[in-house]
């Protein structure tokens, strides 16, 4: 799709520049107004991409929800949603979910994206309403993509935060698809004698069976900070709500909780005390251990959604009025936006992805002239990474961005506007052997 082609080499949501002339858009413009072309044909392609790299790997699917403030103050005017109680406009809600390889990380690419409009007004009230009706369905409409998308998968966990603590969202799981979820609610759980408890009283009380240290990222309004840990965990029977949440639900369900509780002082923030309700049967404090590491790794989702915004594509600063239009260029900047992605984080070689993963076999002596060229005369000048490699076509990126190879880790800014130049000398080979 020529879209998604110059979303990625060049990251913008200015249509006019994003085509670079009138005949291009034009052409972009017709596609993304064309009522055949849809949001979830365009998320079941990208599905589908992702799928062929899944096979035999562990994997994890990193799902979240996020709010595009689309146009700022236009978006009122161009008809975004409605205002919020405290006046600012709702605009445009994505809810994304990434593959990644529990192993190396590498980032096998997008399983599901969907996309819509708070335009609706008033509903009825929460209670009343089926989940299908609810937006709490997008949680439950990942898992089952995932389960069927990535069949060939070894094994398939799927990580979310705590706005998907669903009863039904437990109930409901696709059989091939384990969770990792962190809890929300002080459910009612049903103890081994028989007697009722609640959740989060039971996890405090149960006996630390480990301590450990973890370095927790900065993020706006926190620093970056070494965090000591206590381990709790058990089997839970959680109890399903009343009045019931859907029909032809289970009265328990059995899962295990891992009580992650801060015990470290000192650092100002607000300490760290995650209650992860995960379905995967754990039996000593080393499996327990893992499911925090790999719910840990929900992280990339949030890299993922800076990169959509602020980081590469500036998605909230689209130029497009209709609503029904920028639903599908949001979807569209999405799949750019995984590919982005993955190639930041396979600039260190760890991943040990193909370059086929990320460009076309044409590419392939274009990246090594280059990278000839873009060597230095130090150590640290040149491509370290084998011919072939994702590595070393992202350092050919990093490189062409305007990383020196001495200063710090090249994010995804530096390395769309590499992807950018790269189209552009591509395209000149192309012009020159048509002269020839």
């Amino acid at each position: 799709m020529s879209l998604l082609a110059a979303l990625v080499r060049r990251p913008c949501s200015c249509i006019r520049r994003l085509a670079g002339n009138r005949a291009r858009e034009v052409q972009f413009t017709r596609f993304l107004r064309n009522k055949k072309v849809g949001v979830a044909e365009m998320a079941s392609h990208a599905a589908a991409r992702t799928a062929d790299r899944v096979a035999g790997r562990e994997v994890i699917v990193v799902q979240d929800t996020s709010e595009l403030f689309l146009g700022g103050r236009r978006a009122k005017a161009n008809g975004y949603g409605p205002v919020g109680k405290g006046g600012g406009v709702r605009g445009l809600l994505l809810h994304a979910a990434l593959a990644i390889d529990a192993g190396n990380d590498a980032l096998l690419g997008l399983v599901d994206a969907q996309v819509w409009n708070r335009d609706k007004g008033k509903v009825k009230a929460r209670r009343s309403r089926a989940t299908a009706d609810k937006e709490s369905q997008r949680w439950l409409s990942a898992a089952a993509k995932a389960g069927k998308a990535l069949s060939a998968a070894r094994s398939i966990t799927m990580i979310s935060d705590r706005e998907s603590d669903i009863y039904e969202h437990f109930a409901r799981r696709p059989a091939n698809v384990e969770f990792i979820v962190r809890a929300s609610w002080d459910r009612q759980i049903k103890l081994e004698s028989g007697k009722s408890a609640r959740l989060f009283a039971f996890g405090t009380r149960l006996p630390t069976v480990d301590r450990f240290s973890v370095t927790i990222p900065a993020a706006p309004g926190r620093k970056e900070r070494t965090a000591q840990l206590v381990l709790r965990f058990s089997p839970v029977t959680l109890c399903r709500p009343h009045p019931s949440p859907g029909p032809g639900l289970p009265d328990t369900i059995e899962l295990t909780l891992v009580d992650v509780r801060e015990v470290s002082s000192g650092h100002g923030g607000k300490p760290i005390h995650w209650r992860l309700l995960t379905t995967h049967v754990l039996t000593n404090p080393d499996q327990a251990r893992r499911i925090v590491d790999l719910y840990r790794k929900r992280w990339t989702i949030e890299e993922f959604f800076r990169t959509l915004k602020t980081a590469g594509f500036d998605i909230e600063e689209a130029d497009i009025g209709d609503p029904h239009v920028m639903i599908k260029f949001v979807e569209a900047t999405t799949v750019a936006a995984a590919t982005i992605m993955q190639l930041v984080r396979s600039r260190d070689g760890m991943t040990q992805e193909s370059v086929a993963d990320a460009f076309e076999p044409d590419d392939q002596p274009v990246l090594e002239a280059l990278s000839v060229q873009l060597e230095g005369a130090t150590a640290k000048q040149k491509n370290p990474y084998p011919k072939g490699t994702l590595a070393f076509a992202a350092w050919v990126m990093t490189r062409l961005g305007g990383w020196t190879a001495y200063y710090g880790k090249p994010g995804p800014k530096i390395m769309r506007l590499g992807l950018e130049a790269f189209r552009r000398i591509k395209y000149g080979t192309t012009l020159k052997l048509q002269n020839v």
